[in-house]
């Protein structure tokens, strides 16, 4: 075999070598355990489902009932003194319309944690296969290292021999320090790759995993149509803007609802007031409303109606992209499949063939 042919095999090599079994001392890590250590430990995650005891907070605040006012007046008229108090008294359904904006927003508040837990479980499973992925390539350098180192071992007594020139065991050479290059390259890579989903999972970043096989295993073919439903169904943009438009139909009742005027009743005593027809105490009291002449909330209305319009523009758009960002990534896989049949079915055994051969 000439020396130029036997360039091929690192490359054959680097394709076809299995992954590193796991070292000893690495905690198994599977992709479901991954993602439940995400779930409970992700630092995102945490934060976002704080916003939990906010949302609830709002429901409270918004079924609050508006505090009396105390009023004491002492005047050199008379009477001399007074004691009244201001309760303002809200009319119509104006209370159950802001408890029910707080409540549309808490759910509001639930898509965004849904919508943070997608990612987290996204970018755990990015992390996880690109570690996989960075070990695989490593496993694969590391053998291209010991073939080029072999065949620099192969070349040199062939020139001790006299049957080369010094020009191929040059080549070797260089072939095998290029080779030694990429393995330390792949090294850092990997380190990069475990501290990525260590970040994720709130792990110290030199934290080792046994990943086990974690790229043998194709995943089961999809239908098309099934997926884009599940995308309509679970697409966290179109969840979010669908829960948008319904907080802003929530907002428009209230709107409606405050243009009724509340009440002020003003009740007391007042005291002191000598002279005829005077007396030490007596009652008081006074009704007073807000006349909606000039403003009755027109302009918010308006504005709400037009944002309940814009919401569902973004919401044809976001589904629309949703449907071409799956049927992109499918056919992708569908791609990706046929290419790993063809090297398991094709390339793969010509390779080992080739392999034995030399």
């Amino acid at each position: 075999m000439k020396f130029g042919d036997s360039l091929v095999l690192p490359v054959l090599l680097a394709v076809i070598s299995p992954a590193l079994s796991a070292q000893q001392g690495r905690q198994r890590l599977t992709l479901a355990s991954a993602l439940d250590l995400a779930s409970r430990q992700n630092l995102d995650l945490a934060a976002a489902r704080a916003q939990r005891a906010v949302a609830l907070a709002g429901v409270r605040i918004a079924g609050e009932r508006p505090n009396p006012a105390a009023n004491f007046a002492a005047l050199r008229d008379t009477p001399h003194e007074s004691l009244f108090f201001d309760q303002p008294v809200e009319i119509g359904p104006k209370r159950k319309d802001r408890i029910e904006l707080a409540r549309q927003e808490g759910t509001l508040t639930e898509t965004n944690i849904s919508a943070v837990e997608r990612q987290v479980r996204h970018s755990v499973r990015d992390a996880y296969f690109a570690l996989a992925h960075a070990r695989a390539t490593t496993a694969q350098r590391s053998d291209a290292l010991k073939l080029a180192e072999r065949l620099h071992e192969i070349a040199q007594a062939r020139f001790n021999a006299g049957d080369i020139p010094q020009l191929e065991v040059t080549q070797a050479e260089l072939e095998a320090a290029r080779a030694r290059a990429d393995v330390e390259v792949a090294r850092q890579e990997e380190k990069v790759a475990l501290s990525n989903l260590n970040a994720l999972l709130n792990k110290p970043a030199a934290n080792p995993w046994d990943l086990g096989d974690a790229l043998v295993t194709l995943p089961p073919p999809l239908a098309l149509d099934d997926l884009l439903s599940r995308a309509g169904a679970s697409n966290a943009e179109i969840l979010r803007i669908e829960q948008e438009a319904k907080v802003e139909e929530s907002r428009k009742r209230l709107l409606e609802a405050e243009r009724i005027p509340n009440l002020g009743l003003q009740f007391g005593v007042d005291f002191n007031s000598p002279g005829p027809g005077g007396f030490q105490e007596g009652p008081r009291g006074q009704i007073s409303m807000e006349l909606p002449i000039f403003s009755h909330n027109q302009g918010e209305i308006a504005q709400s109606e037009a944002n309940q319009i814009a919401l569902g523009g973004q919401l044809t758009a976001a589904r629309r992209a949703a449907d071409a960002r799956v049927e992109s990534v499918y056919f992708d896989l569908e791609a990706r499949r046929t290419q790993v049949q063809l090297y398991r079915d094709t390339l793969l055994p010509a390779s080992r063939q080739l392999e034995e051969m030399s």
